[in-house]
C-alpha cells in the first residue's frame, strides 16, 4: 500500500505539472501562433502519431503487464524486455520507411512533416512500459517533470511570432525525444543480457496485436476527428478542436495517474492469486476517478467563458461550445480507464476491451461523417462524447456477471450530482469585477463547496464501510 501511495504521489505531481503547463503556454501559444498554425502542427502530428502507433502496437499495456508478471525473476524479465524491444525496433524501421514515403509523395507541408519524424524516433526509443511494469515511477516522473519545465522555458524564449511554428515543433518533439534517451542510461541497473532467438521475438506479435486493435480503435475517435476536420473543414477548425482538447485533458490527467500506477499492481495481484484484494482497489479507484473527473469537468464548464477569454484570445471563441461537450466525456473515460487498467488487462479479458473500443470507433466515425461538415469542431466533439459513452457502457455490462460494479456506480452518482450543483452555483456568481478576480472567486467558491460535500459524504461512506 505504501508503494502505491508513493507512486500515486509521483504521478499526481507530474499530472499536476501537465495541468499547470497549459496555464502558462496556452495563452501565449494561442496568441503567438494563431489557430491556423496550431491546426497545421496538430494535423501533421495526428498523421505521424498513426505511424508511431504501429511501432508500439499494444506495448504500453502488453509490455507493462508482462514485466509486472516477471519482475521477481531478473533473468526472465531481462529476456522478456530484450525480445519485446527487438520487436519494437523492427517495427520502427518499417514505419520509418513508410513515413518517408508519405513525406515525399503526399505531404503538402514537407518541412512540417519532416520535422515530425523526430516524434517517430522518440517512439522507437520509448521504453516507459518497462519502468511502469517495474513500478519505478519516481525515475520516469522526475525525468518527465524536468523535461516539461525545460520545454516551457524554451517555448517562452524562442517562440515569438507566427513564423516560429517550426521552432515550436522542434521544441515540442525534441523534448519528447530527450526524455526517452535519458531512460536508457538507467537500464543497465535492471537488465542483464540473455540470449534469444527470432522465435522468442515473434511470439509477442499475436498478443500484442490483440491489445493493439483497441489502441488504434481509440485513436480513431481521438485523432481521426482532427484529420477529418483538416480534410472536410479548415485547419482553423482543427486549431479550435486542438485548443479545446488541451483544457479538457485536465480531468484526465489525474485519472491517468491512477491507471498508470494501478495496472502493474493489479497485474501482480492477479498473477499471485490475490483476486479479492484487486477487487477492493478496483472499487475504490472507480469512486475516486468519478469524484475527481466530476469536480474538474463541471468546474471547468462553470468558468468556460472566462477561461476562453484569458487563455485563447481572439479567434478561439468557438471553444466555448466545444469544451463543455468534450469535457463531459472525461467522466466516462475515467470510468472506462479504471475498468480497463485494473480488471480487463490484468485479467487478460482483452476481447471485452477490443469489442468496446471497436463499437466506440464505429459510432465515433459514423457521428463524425454525419456532423463534421455541418457543425465542424462541435460535431467532432459530439462524436468523441458518444464514443466514450459506448465504451464505458459496454465494458460495464460485459463484466457484470464477474464483477459487481453496481455498488461503485451507486456511491459515485452523488459526486456527479455534487459537480452539477457546484457548476450551477459558480455560474450564478456575476460580479462586476476584473476578469481575473472573478475567476479566482469562482474557483474558491466551487472548490470549497465541492470539497466540503465530498468530505461529509466520504465520512458517511467510511462510517458505513462502503469504501
Amino acid at each position: 500500500m505504501k508503494n502505491i501511495k508513493q507512486n500515486l504521489v509521483y504521478n499526481i505531481a507530474y499530472q499536476l505539472l501537465i495541468i499547470l503547463t497549459p496555464l502558462v503556454t496556452t495563452p501565449y501559444i494561442s496568441r503567438t501562433l494563431g489557430p491556423e498554425n496550431i491546426g497545421t502542427y496538430s494535423y501533421y502530428y495526428s498523421i505521424v502519431f498513426y505511424f508511431g502507433m504501429f511501432i508500439l502496437l499494444g506495448l504500453n499495456n502488453y509490455g507493462n503487464r508482462n514485466i509486472a508478471y516477471k519482475k521477481n525473476n531478473k533473468s526472465k524479465m531481462s529476456k522478456e524486455f530484450l525480445t519485446i524491444y527487438t520487436l519494437q525496433i523492427i517495427l520502427f524501421i518499417l514505419m520509418s520507411l513508410l513515413y518517408i514515403l508519405f513525406i515525399v509523395y503526399f505531404a503538402e507541408n514537407k518541412l512540417m512533416a519532416s520535422l515530425q519524424f523526430i516524434y517517430l524516433i522518440s517512439v522507437g526509443l520509448d521504453i516507459n512500459w518497462f519502468y511502469f511494469g517495474l513500478e519505478e515511477f519516481k525515475l520516469t516522473v522526475t525525468r518527465n517533470m524536468f523535461i516539461k519545465i525545460l520545454s516551457v522555458i524554451l517555448i517562452l524564449i524562442f517562440v515569438n511570432n507566427e513564423s516560429d511554428i517550426y521552432i515550436y515543433t522542434i521544441i515540442m518533439l525534441g523534448s519528447t525525444l530527450l526524455s526517452q534517451i535519458i531512460l536508457f542510461y538507467f537500464l543497465k541497473k535492471y537488465i542483464v543480457w540473455e540470449p534469444f532467438t527470432i522465435k522468442d521475438v515473434l511470439k509477442h506479435i499475436k498478443p500484442n496485436l490483440v491489445l493493439f486493435i483497441p489502441v488504434i480503435m481509440i485513436s480513431i475517435y481521438n485523432l481521426t476527428g482532427k484529420i477529418m476536420l483538416g480534410i472536410l473543414s479548415t485547419l482553423t477548425e482543427v486549431g479550435i478542436y486542438e485548443s479545446s482538447s488541451k483544457l479538457t485533458a485536465i480531468p484526465l490527467a489525474l485519472i491517468t495517474a491512477i491507471g498508470t500506477v494501478m495496472l502493474p499492481r493489479a497485474s501482480a495481484m492477479v498473477s499471485s492469486g490475490r483476486i479479492n484484494e484487486s477487487r477492493v482497489y478496483l472499487n475504490i479507484s472507480l469512486f475516486l476517478a468519478i469524484t475527481a473527473s466530476s469536480a474538474l469537468s463541471f468546474g471547468i464548464i462553470s468558468v468556460v467563458e472566462i477561461i476562453t477569454k484569458i487563455f485563447f484570445g481572439p479567434g478561439f471563441e468557438k471553444t466555448i461550445q466545444v469544451i463543455p461537450i468534450l469535457i463531459i466525456s472525461s467522466i466516462f473515460i475515467s470510468w472506462g480507464n479504471v475498468v480497463r487498467t485494473q480488471y480487463l488487462i490484468p485479467e487478460k479479458r482483452d476481447n471485452i476491451y477490443l469489442k468496446s473500443v471497436f463499437l466506440g470507433a464505429v459510432f465515433n466515425v459514423s457521428v463524425n461523417l454525419f456532423l463534421v461538415q455541418k457543425f465542424n469542431s462541435v460535431g467532432v466533439a459530439i462524436g468523441a462524447l458518444v464514443a466514450e459513452i459506448i465504451v464505458a457502457t459496454y465494458q460495464t455490462v460485459a463484466i457484470r456477471k464477474d464483477v459487481n460494479l453496481y455498488k461503485s456506480l451507486l456511491i459515485s452518482v452523488p459526486m456527479i450530482l455534487n459537480g452539477i450543483v457546484m457548476m450551477i452555483i459558480v455560474r450564478s456568481i456575476n460580479l462586476n469585477l476584473n476578469i481575473i478576480y472573478l475567476l479566482i472567486i469562482k474557483i474558491i467558491v466551487g472548490t470549497t463547496f465541492f470539497g466540503l460535500i465530498f468530505l461529509l459524504y466520504f465520512s458517511f461512506l467510511k462510517k458505513k464501510k462502503l469504501v
